[in-house]
């Protein structure tokens, strides 16, 4: 980790723009496991709405994600990356399960179709 004080002259070189993502958990010891979650979805329509993931171990150790603070654009053949950030680390994945949610109470419940989806854990790049 960086001191807050100090994070702008340790993460953002001169020469490019950088992104710095600052989201910890409330829990002890703090620290959050970022995946990126890249879809491709099947829909004709377009969906907008937001995905939960939930990743299980073969033990059956289960963790989910906290839910993204804004709406995803889905639409047919586009990808769509996701950061998403766990409590937890699981070391190797079983199984992962989404769901797809539009925040709404009224009117019909849509689905997505996944053509395509990579799930990547950005602290552990080589798995």
């Amino acid at each position: 980790g960086y001191h807050a004080d100090r994070w702008k002259k340790l993460l953002i070189p001169y020469s490019s723009p950088t992104k710095a993502y600052f989201d910890t958990s409330g829990q002890d010891p703090f620290c959050m496991y970022n995946y990126l979650l890249d879809i491709t979805t099947w829909n004709k329509s377009i969906r907008r709405g937001f995905i939960k993931l939930k990743i299980i171990d073969y033990a059956g150790n289960t963790v989910e994600s906290q839910r993204n603070s804004e709406a995803s654009t889905f639409q047919q053949y586009k990808r769509v990356q996701i950061l998403t950030g766990f409590h937890r680390d699981i070391e190797k994945i079983a199984k992962i399960s989404l769901t797809f949610s539009t925040k709404t109470l009224i009117g019909p419940k849509h689905k997505l179709r996944i053509l395509q989806m990579k799930l990547k854990s950005l602290n552990n790049p080589k798995r």
